[in-house]
């Protein structure tokens, strides 16, 4: 009897591991549509910029913003980022450029004030603007769209902190819908073509 389940005993564990890897695929199933349900939702942003108050419901009808999250005290993605956004307008004709409002909302409002700001995000151009708020008002837009961050101290570092965040863009209209969300890219490639195709059915 216990020779009979020697060999029966290579086929049961192959019947584990099916059963094993059936439960991680439905896990991973339910995830995936958990993670749809969850898909940013978007909506009004109203906060104070670089040029006032700022609201999407303030853009013209044919105007779209691209919508970044991030800090300017950020050593790599952010810099990466914004310049990303200057080089895809670049590609833009002057008259489509004007329908394009780039948008840096700061999750750093401890270390990032309007002055700071404007002085950041003139680097990358004058239709550049830089917004933050109160942690509440921050993290009700977050939410909505999606973003997340986390304050990393950096020891002896003379920062104090970095803040871990998420990279995308949104391409978002006066109702805050997202249109497009962009990954993160070195390169202008991906939102050059995601702004020529909403751009195109945005009139």
């Amino acid at each position: 009897m216990s020779r009979g389940f020697g060999r029966r005993w290579p086929w049961l564990a192959l019947g584990g591991v099916a059963l094993i890897a059936a439960l991680v695929l439905a896990w991973a199933l339910q995830q995936l549509y958990r993670d749809a349900d969850r898909m940013p939702q978007g909506g009004p942003i109203e906060l104070p910029s670089t040029v006032g108050e700022f609201s999407l419901a303030r853009l013209d009808d044919d105007q779209l913003a691209v919508v970044f999250f991030g800090y300017t005290h950020c050593p790599d993605v952010c810099p990466m980022s914004l310049s990303v956004m200057r080089q895809a307008l670049a590609r833009l004709d002057p008259e489509t450029r004007q329908r394009v409002v780039p948008l840096l909302i700061s999750v750093d409002p401890a270390r990032d004030d309007l002055a700071r700001l404007r002085q950041y995000v003139g680097f990358f151009g004058p239709q550049f603007i830089g917004a933050t708020g109160s942690q509440a008002q921050l993290s009700d837009i977050a939410d909505r769209y999606g973003v997340f961050w986390r304050k990393v101290e950096a020891g002896d570092s003379a920062m104090g902190y970095t803040v871990d965040h998420s990279a995308s863009l949104f391409i978002v209209d006066s109702d805050g819908e997202i249109l497009e969300r962009v990954m993160y890219s070195p390169t202008p490639g991906l939102l050059s073509e995601a702004l020529g195709q909403v751009l195109a059915a945005h009139r």
